[in-house]
């Protein structure tokens, strides 16, 4: 799987507040673009609508050093999914087997690789953004 290059820099900050303030910044620019559910589109599934219904729910679950590590990447996450052409490593969720996983890879601008996890439900061809982390 080959890594997409984003040109969006990954979140500054020390405190988690700080981070978790610019990410919830770039995520109202989403929600401002409609009334109802926010998504981006993306450029692999066909301009098909990204939700984010399970994203904060996900990232909440984690404990606060966690969820700044990941948040820092979240405008990289969303320059990848509108962009990204690129194959994603897919594959059926074992414990629903109505599921499947697309996991991206991206590289930031300084070198640092991260994931983003889409998931796919193929009864209903519904996605939502599910996770971004970093490589470890």
């Amino acid at each position: 799987m080959k890594p997409f290059p984003v040109k969006t820099e990954k979140l500054a900050g020390s405190s988690d507040q700080e981070v978790i303030k610019k990410a919830k910044d770039y995520f109202k620019a989403v929600e401002r673009k409609t009334k109802r559910q926010p998504y981006i589109r993306s450029a692999y599934f066909g301009k098909q609508k990204i939700f984010f219904t399970y994203f904060w729910k996900h990232l909440y679950q984690k404990p606060p050093r966690e969820r700044r590590r990941r948040l820092q990447f979240f405008p990289c996450a969303l320059e990848l999914i509108q962009k990204c052409r690129n194959a994603p490593e897919s594959m059926i969720n074992v414990s629903k087997e109505i599921e499947i996983l697309h996991r991206f890879r991206g590289v930031t601008k300084d070198k640092q690789v991260f994931f983003v996890q889409i998931k796919e439900n193929r009864k209903t061809d519904r996605k939502e953004f599910m996770s971004v982390f970093p490589e470890k």
